[in-house]
């Protein structure tokens, strides 16, 4: 503009004639608008008449397998696997619900390349006796740390190797607690190189098989930050006698055979959290139940145990959350309880109907919920101990806030609950009214969750201490025994023996 006024002929100006700059500006102004249109309509122009060639470079799915490489199998359609949709929810779209393609890859201990070939059509659904005569899932065949086990040991010791049956070192660490089901036992284990799913003969120790987490569409390239308390093998399996299912921190899903081999995998997306994804898997009869609460949004979601499709998604009104899923028989039905910030709930596990709410909770959960008897018992450090007595208007019948836990999930059973905190204290109440019966500080902290069994409590302290308790209205110590090693992991049973998890080792105890 200054360039084109510059040529305009000058003339000799009158000293009675003042100079406007109100006026200049206001023309300079009009140029630019009128140059600036100008511009876009030749853009938008330019890009209404273009031709798309984005289309020439649609990524290809197709692998470069060759037949020496790959058996090609054939693969039933979905049509012969009917997914009877229940949920009165909003469900994924059809597209999501196809099992993923049988080109994922399985590597076992001997490094051998297999496929599955066949997944089985319909969900074997155990009875409630499998349930509990295995050790399926975290914190017991419900969930809520009760194992069903009778004459299972009380006292060890590691050093010597007196009750020691046998110990393995787990080749990746993990947080995650083993499962049991019939002569194998599971753990997961994962670092920054592979995420790997192990299978040990429960009798022996004898590593079976090994499979690893990979080759899953959707799973992030760079690895999400974890705190070194969480790491990426915090989720504790599950398994119902057909499959066995694992969760990593990056969000990776996958479901092997009872003998290794890939069933099905999927990608749940990244979870944003700032420790790393800890809550762990739960089965009720034919879905896999998972909660999924990051700071991107909460929800609890089912998915087909058989092919991975989704059955039901329910969003959540809580924020992020770190504790896992429990089922509870209530009144006969079976419900899904999930604890978060603010929010203690129920569900429907059939169809991810919310039956109940109660805001009591605040802070970063971590402790699962503990059951018994129609009364629901959420907890977390900072914020308060509830007893919710769940029904058509669901109240808490009381509270208390002299002993919180941080991670350690409350134990119901017997009449008394029993919580354990991140500082070392055990402490005992009465479920009807929260009197306090009896408190004891050990010398380390407990992140374990407590187990009760055969009319007893065992904890783990992060020193590695096992502490066997009387459950009783007094502080009765049964044994006390050291692992010699550091741990966070509850203590599980099988045919009268014991399973432990430390950072770098598992033991399993008996009598010798």
């Amino acid at each position: 503009i200054r360039w084109q006024k510059s040529l305009r002929p000058g003339l000799e100006e009158l000293e009675s004639i003042e100079k406007d700059a109100f006026l200049d500006k206001q023309a300079a102004r009009k140029w630019l608008v009128y140059s600036g249109s100008a511009l876009f309509l030749l853009a938008l122009l330019s890009g209404f008449f273009s031709k798309n060639i984005l289309d020439q470079y649609e990524p290809s799915v197709q692998a470069d397998l060759s037949p020496s490489a790959v058996e090609v199998v054939a693969v039933q359609p979905l049509e012969d696997h009917p997914v009877r949709l229940t949920s009165e929810v909003e469900i994924q779209d059809e597209a999501e619900m196809a099992p993923d393609s049988p080109e994922n890859v399985h590597e076992t201990s001997s490094n051998d390349m297999q496929v599955a070939k066949t997944a089985p059509a319909t969900a074997s659904i155990p009875t409630k006796e499998q349930w509990r005569k295995n050790y399926p899932f975290f914190r017991g065949p419900e969930g809520n740390g009760i194992a069903y086990k009778t004459n299972v040991p009380e006292k060890f010791d590691a050093a010597s190797g007196q009750n020691v049956l046998w110990k393995v070192k787990v080749p990746k660490h993990g947080y995650n607690s083993p499962i049991v089901w019939d002569d194998k036992l599971f753990v997961s284990g994962a670092d920054t190189e592979a995420r790997v799913v192990y299978c040990y003969d429960k009798n022996t120790g004898k590593l079976l098989w090994e499979a690893k987490a990979d080759q899953i569409p959707g799973s992030p390239a760079q690895l999400p930050k974890v705190t070194e308390d969480t790491g990426l093998a915090a989720p504790t399996m599950a398994a119902n006698g057909s499959a066995v299912f694992a969760l990593f921190g990056t969000g990776d899903l996958v479901s092997l055979d009872m003998n290794g081999k890939r069933l099905w995998s999927k990608n749940l997306g990244v979870p944003d959290n700032h420790y790393g994804h800890s809550s762990s898997l739960i089965i009720y009869k034919d879905k896999l139940l998972i909660q999924y609460d990051t700071n991107r949004g909460a929800k609890v979601l089912a998915l087909s145990t058989t092919d991975g499709s989704t059955r039901w998604e329910t969003v959540r009104k809580a924020k992020i959350s770190w504790a896992s899923p429990v089922l509870a028989d209530v009144n006969g039905k079976t419900q899904l309880i999930l604890t978060g910030e603010p929010l203690v709930a129920g569900y429907d596990p059939e169809n991810g109907k919310e039956l109940w709410t109660v805001n009591c909770m605040m802070g970063e959960v971590g402790p699962s919920v503990g059951y018994a008897d129609g009364v629901v018992y959420a907890a977390n450090e900072y914020a308060t101990l509830a007893a919710i007595k769940i029904g058509n208007q669901p109240e808490i019948i009381w509270e208390d806030n002299e002993f919180l836990p941080e991670v350690a999930s409350p134990l119901a059973a017997n009449g008394l609950l029993i919580v354990a905190t991140s500082y070392g204290v055990v402490a005992c109440y009465d479920v009807a009214d929260g009197s306090k019966y009896w408190e004891h500080e050990y010398n380390n902290g407990i992140y374990a969750s407590p187990v009760f069994t055969d009319g007893k409590v065992y904890v783990m302290d992060m020193g590695g201490n096992l502490h066997v308790l009387k459950m009783g209205k007094e502080y009765q110590l049964i044994a006390e025994s050291k692992l010699g090693e550091k741990s966070v992991c509850s203590p599980v049973f099988a045919d009268g023996k014991m399973y432990l998890r430390g950072f770098d080792h598992l033991y399993c105890i008996g009598k010798n």
